[in-house]
């Protein structure tokens, strides 16, 4: 349930509608696909811009992405909360052309704590990476 008064529909709702003009993802062009209690799931089409020296896709875009579901999933149960801890693991490169989708699902959440896992896929399934992180309400 949410720190806030209200539903969890009211919540999910008000995140939906602030999704629209959040300044990160429309800067890297991510789309919130599905939201709703503990459950988040975000997409972003890869730029060739998002390369690194080794001429792969640069893990904090991969990183981005996952975080962007957990902040989505994780505030549709506890409002405002921040992160404390997000730890991934990249598990295959993804290319410049490709369409990933984080999703995020809370596992356990408390007064004090919520923790998340998330995993990170491309447009054929593939892992791509695999996180797991915790937010502390602050209220």
């Amino acid at each position: 349930m949410s720190g806030q008064e209200g539903s969890a529909s009211e919540t999910v709702a008000e995140l939906r509608a602030k999704a629209e003009a959040e300044p990160i993802a429309s800067f890297l062009n991510m789309r919130l696909l599905e939201l709703s209690e503990g459950y988040a799931k975000v997409v972003m089409k890869l730029k060739p811009e998002y390369g690194n020296f080794n001429g792969m896709v640069f893990g904090g875009i991969i990183m981005s992405l996952a975080d962007q579901a957990f902040a989505y999933a994780t505030n549709s149960v506890i409002t405002p909360n921040v992160a404390s801890q997000f730890n991934i693991h990249f598990v295959a490169s993804a290319n410049a052309n490709d369409e990933l989708t984080a999703e995020c699902r809370v596992v356990r959440s408390g007064r004090r704590v919520c923790i998340s896992e998330m995993t990170v896929t491309n447009q054929a399934g593939k892992l791509i990476a695999k996180a797991t992180g915790t937010t502390i309400p602050l209220v």
